[in-house]
């Protein structure tokens, strides 16, 4: 396995794409077209088509303005980015005084993205830790080792994952975040339904991550339902082109939720419930 995932690179790359449009970009991300090596484009070549371009940039845009709203009005000092990847918030983010952000991922990628980001000449805005862990083990250990406190907290920023999980993975990722979660933590992630996976119009794209051994494979209906079920009350789920989640640049209309058979993304906001 390559020391940066496919999805770590391509993601990057629909980032750099957006930070280089000419005029309205959702956010700049200087870094992005580094750490997208070595295919991130030719992946996202691939890949592209169906709005995945828009989508990335939306949910980019939508975790950027959680994190700044939950930092400023939840009293949160430690963010957690899980999966982080070639994520470079910690470098183009405005961050309040005081704040730790820790970015959990395999060995290979932490130490691959730390020497592109020394050669890049990149420093951190706030403090920054890396996390190397194994997310299929037990990784709170290393977390913690890298001084999270679990009595404080946390922003849990959870993006592009959960629909390479199965089920049970992706429940006992919410479990693990609530073990350690004090009162007042939070969460910011995305998701999408099941007929995101079925529906014909994207399975050219899902055939793709298959062959490449990405599968998407986890989806939900019910995202208030599901995360209620693993200890975290959803506070706020939009779909991409609604109002504060790129109304201006998504490129489909915005079906009603009760509308059967439509592909969805959900980008959702969730507290933890204590108790």
């Amino acid at each position: 396995m390559e020391a940066v995932s496919y999805t770590a690179q391509w993601t990057a790359a629909a980032r750099a794409v957006e930070s280089e449009q000419r005029e309205g970009a959702l956010f700049t991300d200087d870094l992005a077209r580094a750490l997208a090596a070595p295919r991130g484009f030719e992946l996202l070549d691939k890949y592209g088509g169906g709005g995945l371009l828009q989508y990335i940039a939306i949910r980019t845009k939508y975790l950027d303005d959680s994190i700044e709203t939950l930092l400023t009005e939840g009293g949160i000092s430690q963010v957690v980015f899980v999966a982080a990847g070639m994520d470079t918030r910690a470098h183009r983010l405005t961050w309040p005084e005081g704040t730790i952000v820790y970015e959990v991922d395999h060995a290979g990628l932490i130490e691959e993205k730390a020497e592109r980001l020394r050669t890049l000449g990149a420093r951190p805005r706030v403090e920054r830790r890396p996390v190397s862990a194994d997310l299929a083990g037990d990784w709170l250990p290393a977390l913690e080792g890298a001084g999270h406190d679990r009595e404080a907290p946390t922003l849990w920023v959870v993006e592009g994952l959960f629909f390479f999980l199965t089920e049970e993975q992706a429940k006992h990722v919410l479990h693990t975040l609530g073990q350690v979660s004090a009162p007042g933590s939070w969460l910011a992630t995305d998701m999408v339904n099941m007929q995101m996976l079925r529906s014909p119009f994207n399975q050219t794209f899902l055939t793709a991550l298959r062959e490449d051994g990405t599968p998407w494979v986890f989806g939900t209906d019910e995202p208030e339902e599901f995360l209620a079920a693993c200890g975290w009350k959803a506070l706020e789920v939009k779909e991409p082109g609604e109002p504060g989640a790129g109304e201006n640049r998504w490129p489909y209309a915005v079906q009603p939720r009760d509308r059967r058979g439509v592909p969805r993304s959900w980008l959702i906001r969730a507290e933890h419930v204590t108790g």
